[in-house]
């Protein structure tokens, strides 16, 4: 039997970007996808593109939608919904203090806590956290996402050790600049412009989403069932120095 049949897929912040591409992919692939995000008309739209097989609004930072979605069970969770603010530290607001350690790494966080359970009872589960690479060398500019993003390392690396002997595994990717709108609204909003931006980038590329989807795909896999605990950095070289 092939092993993707049946295995339910949760994707957050996917009806557009990243978390759309992972979607995709993986219901090209078989998997039994589910999406979700704020907006119904754009969820909507992109569930009917990709073919999934349902979609759920609501507001990851709202308690009870947590709650809510998460009385579902998956075997897979791609925890991809966050958010980026650029700021110099002074002038960061408390608002968005709030906001991104919430979204980005409270919600990640009660999302693993609702699924493991039945992870744990299916004796099989993947967890793919997408983090950034701003988690792994610094931003200047961009503390608070920094800071963030940066907890997926800690976290992965913790959770991989106390969830290894139930077969589940858990993950995250770090991409560079990726060519979405959020990367756009980023740029513009910087001291760089898009060019200045590829000068900064060893291979002189943004990432394409649909590589990070492809990545995704392998470490769901079986094929990948020896993966865990690791932050892999896809960012055309960023990292390196």
């Amino acid at each position: 039997m092939d092993y993707k049949q049946n295995k339910k897929v949760l994707v957050t912040g996917a009806s557009k970007g990243i978390g759309k591409s992972i979607a995709k992919i993986l219901s090209d692939t078989g998997y039994e996808v589910y999406i979700c995000a704020r907006n119904e008309e754009n969820l909507k739209k992109t569930a009917q593109e990709i073919k999934a097989s349902g979609y759920f609004v609501c507001n990851l930072v709202n308690d009870e939608d947590c709650e809510k979605l998460m009385t579902n069970n998956f075997d897979i969770l791609i925890n991809n919904a966050g958010d980026y603010i650029y700021s110099s530290v002074e002038n960061t607001k408390d608002d968005d203090i709030k906001r991104l350690i919430k979204l980005n790494t409270e919600i990640p966080y009660r999302l693993i806590k609702y699924t493991v359970p039945y992870m744990k009872q299916k004796k099989w589960g993947r967890i793919v956290n997408i983090g950034s690479i701003s988690g792994i060398v610094g931003e200047a500019n961009a503390s608070l996402y920094s800071m963030t993003k940066s907890a997926f390392t800690g976290l992965t690396k913790a959770l991989a050790l106390e969830l290894a002997q139930d077969n589940i595994t858990v993950n995250t990717i770090n991409p560079g600049w990726v060519e979405t709108e959020l990367a756009k609204e980023a740029v513009s909003t910087g001291d760089f412009t898009y060019e200045e931006e590829l000068e900064m980038i060893p291979q002189r590329r943004f990432i394409c989403p649909e590589e990070i989807a492809n990545l995704v795909k392998y470490i769901v896999s079986e094929e990948a069932r020896g993966l865990t605990g690791q932050s892999v950095s896809l960012c055309a070289g960023l990292s390196a120095g």
